[in-house]
């Protein structure tokens, strides 16, 4: 059906209210139709008790067919409002008892509550939900935290507390202004930031979130000043002969801005800047560095460029340790954390390394080797748990839209990436995975545990694929069909996804790798390591351990068609100029080979801002990305499950019995392992780096066996009177509950 907006000069009554208020915030927008004669306000057409959407959402209004609406009206005709006593009043209490009628504006008056979700239900005033506050929560006054005004810490109809936070309190008003603001995808507690709960909560109480994009995200040119860089040569003395304000992308007139500020800048031939991967800082950001004794000048030779024929070296500044604001156009430089320089290096030292002569040290006590282990486990299980709450703050952008990917276990990849490429498929939406063969599914996952075990055969097949190379710590390899296919950009975007999403890390990538996303490639130095080609790995051990100019010079001659290929022929007049030829050859193969793949690939890392917190957390992420997660220990499921228990299990030492469950397991004492027992409770053999949503439980109650429950990861267990007969019980459940899964 056809429909017009031709707004009657009178404004004509609404066929449901009978009103002819105008205030879209208040009761939705006021439309007429002149074709059919109805003027109706949206939300009294949804909040109407008899009608449905049966038409498609381009029919009548917005999916409400004017038969319907008709219909609707002369059966509300028959109705008297509870309130204002008039015919008309096309809405209901859900209430099963109770009898009352209302017109919509009448029961914003008289405080009804209506839900915009689900069924569009709608309570009167004896009926309505309320919010359940402890007296000792009271507190007098607070602050709205949207308008700053004060308010009573009574839940009232006009003032509504955060259920997220004890201490965020709203007016009503305030509410219900910024959810018609933000939009489903930005209203969100404005304390702590929660949108799941706090929305949720919201909608039962009555607030009317719409499914539409924030207020100032649909502003025309709302952003257009971001696009604006600073384009203007400050160098004292300018050599362009076109002037200051002139640029040429590509060319040595092309301007280039402080990387630190952002707001000088310099032609690239004014400044002598060979490459456009050389930064540049300007004088004041020079001196303020230099005051603070942050700054230090250190002739660097850039791994960009080579030395030039004529022996003229390109010298890069040693960056600073503070991470510099971006400005477009500017090539993305270090993004720092603290960390410990290297000796002799450019590049951060990761702290699990240590100089040499402690390694020295360390590798003649067994015991101090054992200390150096046991420092490393603890570092590792401390930067893995300040990942899991980064992790988890990007996890709040996830929706509940659902979108399912249907998945054969046995083509994992294949079907993967047919779902990751479906339109319907979004990084922030819910993710429901089917497996579309029996046998990879037990009859027992929960939605959590087959989500789990998906991104667990994917991460699996990701790093066994032709995309990566090496043994345990891969780099990126050179493929040219996935190139063309686009898949190191999708491989990223799994890997983003699974990270967020509860699945499992990778685990796999190399130190040099990892630097490479996270600080450029221009700024990593790779080594022999990182050769996985057992060919060009043999060649540059040649290179690097000859000990005469004359047997150096054989081998160049030998294997030069590869250096030719490889770019890196250079004149040998010592045997010293063997390092910086092995330089070049790692550098080619290791980085300049595969730099669009890596920059594919960093573009899939980015979805759901997942790069982005690698490059400002790297030491958190390193922990995550670069190693597998550690043995599961007695302690580490201590600390995972939290405790239940009442007085009467105190009693008996259920606890007691718990934890010393544990140490048996972990000692070998037991038929099960540590990961059996979180199999049972969780689905997951492992721990994901975001954690378990909700968190793992464990309760006693008077039943005869444990009980794995897992859709809330609870363990249920028995209470008994003894250690053994607890020990026995754990061990034959679990055990012949996870064989009959197998099976």
């Amino acid at each position: 059906m056809s429909k017009t907006n031709n707004f009657d000069l009178q404004s004509p009554l609404c066929v449901l209210c009978g009103r002819t208020d105008d205030c879209p915030k208040k009761y939705g927008e006021k439309r007429t139709f002149v074709e059919y004669n109805v003027t109706v306000h949206y939300y009294c057409l949804l909040m109407s008790s008899g009608i449905w959407q049966r038409g498609e959402e381009d029919e009548g209004v917005d999916g409400f067919l004017f038969t319907d609406i008709r219909k609707e009206v002369n059966r509300a005709a028959k109705l008297k409002c509870n309130i204002c006593k008039k015919k008309g009043a096309s809405i209901g209490c859900v209430s099963p008892k109770c009898k009352r009628s209302y017109h919509f504006p009448c029961g914003i008056q008289k405080e009804c509550i209506f839900q915009f979700m689900e069924n569009f239900r709608s309570y009167c005033w004896d009926h309505k939900p309320v919010q359940k506050i402890p007296h000792e929560e009271r507190k007098g006054t607070a602050q709205c935290t949207i308008c700053l005004d004060l308010v009573e810490q009574v839940p009232t109809y006009s003032v509504l507390r955060g259920p997220c936070c004890k201490n965020a309190w709203f007016h009503r008003e305030c509410l219900q202004y910024q959810a018609l603001s933000a939009g489903i995808f930005f209203f969100r507690c404005t304390v702590c930031n929660n949108m799941d709960k706090f929305q949720k909560e919201m909608l039962r109480m009555g607030i009317h979130i719409p499914e539409k994009d924030a207020s100032w995200e649909l502003e025309e040119n709302a952003y257009q000043e971001l696009l604006q860089c600073y384009q203007h040569c400050d160098i004292e003395r300018c050599l362009c002969k076109k002037g200051r304000d002139y640029n040429e992308p590509d060319s040595k007139w092309e301007i280039k801005r402080c990387q630190y500020c952002g707001s000088r800048g310099t032609h690239m031939a004014c400044a002598a800047l060979k490459s456009w991967k050389q930064n540049w800082e300007c004088l004041e950001c020079r001196s303020i560095f230099a005051k603070s004794g942050n700054y230090s000048r250190q002739r660097k030779r850039s791994l960009a460029a080579s030395d030039k024929a004529d022996g003229t070296p390109c010298f890069l500044e040693e960056p600073s340790p503070k991470r510099p604001r971006q400005s477009p156009g500017t090539p993305r430089s270090f993004l720092h954390s603290p960390k410990r320089m290297c000796p002799n290096s450019s590049l951060p030292c990761s702290h699990l390394e240590l100089p040499a002569s402690n390694r020295v040290t360390m590798s003649l006590s067994p015991m101090m080797s054992n200390r150096k282990w046991s420092l490393r486990k603890r570092f590792l299980v401390k930067e893995g748990r300040e990942a899991s709450n980064i992790l988890k703050a990007l996890k709040l952008q996830i929706t509940t839209k659902t979108t399912r990917l249907n998945i054969n276990a046995e083509n994992i990849w294949n079907s993967a990436l047919k779902g990751f490429r479906q339109r319907s498929f979004g990084p922030m939406n819910t993710i429901e995975i089917k497996f579309i063969n029996c046998k990879a599914r037990l009859k027992t996952d929960t939605p959590a545990a087959s989500k789990h075990h998906f991104f667990q055969l994917l991460m699996l097949h990701l790093q066994n694929s032709s995309l990566f190379e090496g043994c345990s710590a891969k780099n990126l390899s050179l493929d040219f069909q996935a190139v063309r296919e686009n898949l190191y950009f999708e491989a990223g975007k799994m890997i983003a996804v699974s990270l967020v999403h509860g699945g499992p890390s990778p685990g796999f990538f190399s130190k040099t790798l990892f630097n490479c996303l996270v600080y450029g490639p221009e700024n990593v130095k790779p080594t022999l390591e990182d050769v996985a080609d057992a060919d060009v790995a043999e060649t540059i051990k040649m290179i690097k351990y000859a000990n005469s100019l004359s047997s150096l010079t054989s081998t160049v001659h030998d294997c030069y068609e590869f250096l030719a290929a490889a770019g890196c022929l250079r004149p040998l007049k010592a045997l010293c100029d063997k390092d910086k030829l092995v330089d070049d050859i790692l550098n080619y193969h290791v980085i300049k080979r595969i730099i669009s793949p890596l920059e594919s690939f960093r573009q899939g890392l980015k979805t759901l801002g997942v790069l982005e917190k690698m490059q400002a957390h790297p030491d958190k992420f390193f922990s995550i990305l670069c190693h597998k997660p550690e043995r599961l220990s007695a302690e580490t499921l201590c600390d995972l499950f939290t405790i239940h228990s009442s007085s009467d299990v105190n009693k008996v030492g259920g606890t007691d019995f718990w934890m010393g469950y544990l140490q048996d397991v972990e000692s070998g004492e037991s038929v099960v392992t540590l990961e059996d027992i979180l199999l049972f409770t969780t689905g997951s053999f492992s721990i994901p780096p975001v954690g378990f949503d909700p968190e793992p439980t464990v309760k006693f109650l008077h039943i005869r066996h444990p009980v794995g429950n897992r859709l809330l990861n609870c363990l249920e267990l028995p209470i008994t009177k003894t250690y053994e007969t607890f020990k026995k019980k754990m061990d034959f459940t679990i055990r012949n509950a996870l064989r009959v899964e197998r099976e």
